[in-house]
């Protein structure tokens, strides 16, 4: 495993674990995967992953409740990351939440306490007296911020008066927004983007086209899993496949080690089984020489999904099986 070149009390895998899956029925996993969850982590324990990412919104709870149970023991192996949802998220409230959810993980720390989303209304300066005091108290070790550009990031560090060392952002070949100011201004400033759906949901594996798509109601209301984005997304997933062949990997494990050439980049893809994080795990080793990286960049530049407005329509005609 490899970790980001940071100075933090523990050390931060480039691949991380994300954990909304557990709790949650909608991914489609079956009854049983909350029992699977735990093998999971020891798996992905074992395999050098550090960064383990939750929320207080993933199953109402119930993600930070099963993660913690799963940790048990090996607290002083992981950093454990949640975030608050931001409702009204003025001082007391945040302090209030972060007590709940430090109680659901059975932490007496939350190793990187992160505000879910920016709230239009309640200004960042009134959150972040909440996370100073958090940390003063020694509840919160270190603070992030998740889905924010990059003026509302500085902003929020400057609220905080320290260093706000994370923004959890979708990042992905098929999402490559933060590419342009958030990545280069972590890897200039010492701060960590944080890659969630680094698949895009899994699109990227190779494993679902117009003819087998994906079944689970989060990934039927996600646009790249329309039938004419499946087939779109055809000389990309190719061009993974070509790559991956060259380094005896698989399309997914290419996909991630791309985001992963960035040195302040963190990927925290989900996984349904043990071979699933095994699989993760091993894209932190892949080097991509400079002409692949090229070769994929070029290809996901050449995609062009229908989304958005445009694809509303035709995601309504989906859910109703017209």
């Amino acid at each position: 495993m490899r970790y980001v070149p940071l100075d933090t009390p523990r050390p931060i895998s480039k691949i991380g674990l994300g954990t909304w899956q557990f709790g949650s029925t909608e991914w489609g996993y079956g009854p049983d995967y909350a029992q699977r969850a735990a093998q999971i982590v020891r798996r992905a324990l074992d395999l050098g992953v550090t960064l383990f990412d939750t929320a207080e919104l993933y199953g109402f709870g119930r993600s930070e409740r099963i993660l913690g149970a799963a940790l048990d023991g090996d607290r002083d192996r992981a950093v454990v990351a949640s975030k608050i949802f931001p409702l009204l998220p003025v001082a007391p409230v945040v302090q209030q939440r972060a007590v709940a959810s430090a109680a659901r993980l059975g932490v007496g720390c939350i190793d990187l306490y992160q505000v879910h989303q920016a709230n239009p209304v309640v200004a960042d300066t009134h959150t972040m007296r909440g996370m100073r005091a958090l940390q003063d108290v020694g509840l919160v070790g270190e603070v992030g911020v998740s889905n924010y550009p990059l003026r509302r990031w500085r902003f929020a560090e400057a609220a905080l008066g320290r260093r706000v060392l994370s923004n959890q952002v979708r990042y992905s070949m098929v999402d490559r927004g933060p590419e342009e100011d958030l990545i280069p201004y972590a890897e200039q400033a010492g701060r960590i983007v944080i890659a969630y759906s680094p698949l895009a949901q899994g699109f990227l594996s190779g494993r679902y086209d117009a003819s087998h798509p994906p079944t689970g109601a989060v990934r039927r209301a996600n646009p790249y899993f329309l039938p004419e984005n499946l087939a779109r997304g055809g000389a990309l997933i190719d061009t993974l496949r070509e790559v991956a062949d060259a380094h005896d990997a698989t399309p997914s494990q290419i996909a991630l080690a791309y985001l992963l050439r960035h040195p302040n980049v963190v990927a925290i893809p989900g996984a349904s089984g043990v071979e699933q994080v095994e699989r993760n795990a091993a894209a932190a080793e892949i080097d991509l020489p400079a002409d692949e990286y090229a070769a994929l960049a070029a290809a996901a530049r050449r995609f062009r999904p229908v989304t958005g407005l445009a694809a509303l329509p035709k995601l309504i005609r989906a859910r109703l099986g017209r």
